[in-house]
């Protein structure tokens, strides 16, 4: 059976594909300047026997062409950019860059697909169509390396039927996978406010216009743009993260900086939601005698999984793992740069199990500590080779 055709040789590879991992993990490149990752992509296909060519910065796209006649085309993709965050795990391939790290899984979303392309190249003369091979840029800065490539033709000559692709997730076991037809991932949008006031000494309010307090009223009236207008029936999130004043305890500033994000799963109220953020921020700055600038960075669109390519993946997940292997998932309010293949193609974004309470792997995503189990990259190389032939099939 190709099932077990499949699991021997991802076995046989795993090694590999840890090596492929590490290397990557001891020398994290920041969105958009991934040479040196591209350039050990381009390697290792190369290698293969694999044709590639570059798209976009850094971007790399390769095609695997099935020995059996079929004009159909499938998509697999992988992230390949780091954090800017100073490791602190204790490993023989700690990131080699300070305050540079793969703290988001994205050297084992490139591993994996290496390893999958090995997979899929040798058993080429098992499946007919073509499997594009989609190593993707800056997905962890705006504008998102996905809306780069596809405006530069990554979807096109050929252009896929479908696109699949997965994340690693510390919160769900090794050993399994997490699938939801529909609405996944959220929106994400930037938000940059400048608050500005009349500065002076903190003794003297009576002199001032604090913008201090401007800015905190903003901060807590915003708040219902999430409990008073939105729909109940669509998740949303308004956070400030960052709050700069500058002043002391004894100067009120001049002016607050602010800065936070917006995540919504509804292209319409997320319009909305933009204008009544700054109608009430500059509202409250103009009736407190100060003044509001809010700006808003669009960001990426809500990841929308195709509900028959997902159940077909889910299907397809239960045959290779199990059926107690393959789990659902809520909502999650993290926002990913596929979103944009799922908004021009059919697309299914899944979550791979890298977490192990029994050795300590359960740091989340985006923090110094961040680890996975990388017994999961057996799982995660044999399973997006099975999907990717058996959906080529359907």
């Amino acid at each position: 059976m190709i099932v077990e055709r499949i699991k021997k040789i991802a076995s046989d590879i795993h090694p590999l594909v840890i090596a492929h991992r590490r290397h990557l993990h001891a020398h994290p490149e920041l969105s958009f300047q991934e040479k040196e990752t591209s350039a050990y992509i381009k390697k290792e296909l190369s290698e293969m026997g694999i044709p590639w060519q570059p798209v976009s910065e850094n971007g790399v796209v390769a095609l695997i062409r099935g020995g059996k006649p079929s004009d159909r085309v499938l998509a697999l993709r992988a992230d390949m950019d780091a954090l800017p965050i100073r490791e602190q795990n204790r490993l023989d391939y700690c990131s080699t860059r300070e305050g540079v790290m793969h703290a988001c899984g994205h050297d084992a979303h490139t591993a994996s697909l290496l390893g999958s392309a090995y997979i899929l190249n040798a058993l080429r003369t098992e499946f007919g169509g073509t499997i594009k091979l989609i190593f993707q840029p800056g997905e962890e800065k705006l504008p998102g390396g996905a809306s780069m490539m596809i405006k530069e033709g990554v979807l096109e000559n050929p252009r896929p039927e479908a696109i699949i692709g997965q994340h690693c997730m510390p919160s769900l076991e090794t050993g399994k996978i997490a699938i939801r037809p529909g609405k996944f991932m959220a929106s994400m949008d930037e938000l940059q406010v400048w608050v500005h006031g009349k500065g002076g000494h903190a003794a003297q309010p009576q002199q001032n216009i604090d913008p201090v307090v401007i800015a905190a009223h903003i901060i807590v009236a915003l708040q219902q743009i999430v409990s008073r207008t939105a729909n109940p029936s669509h998740p949303t999130v308004l956070s400030f993260g960052k709050v700069v004043a500058n002043g002391a305890i004894n100067v009120i500033p001049d002016e607050v900086h602010l800065e936070g994000t917006f995540r919504t799963m509804d292209e319409s109220w997320r319009e909305q939601a933009h204008t009544a953020m700054f109608r009430m921020a500059t509202g409250i700055a103009e009736s407190m005698g100060g003044a509001c600038e809010f700006r808003i960075v669009k960001g990426y669109p809500f990841l929308l999984n195709d509900e028959k390519l997902s159940e077909s993946v889910r299907a397809h997940a239960i045959e290779y793992l199990g059926p107690e292997q393959v789990v659902d998932w809520d909502p999650w309010m993290a926002a990913e740069d596929f979103a944009y293949y799922s908004q021009v193609a059919t697309g299914c974004f899944y979550l791979l199990g890298t977490g192990n309470v029994h050795k300590g792997i359960m740091s989340a995503l985006h923090t110094p500590t961040f680890n996975i189990d990388e017994t999961a990259l057996e799982l995660s190389t044999g399973l997006m080779a099975y999907l990717a032939m058996k959906e080529l099939k359907n």
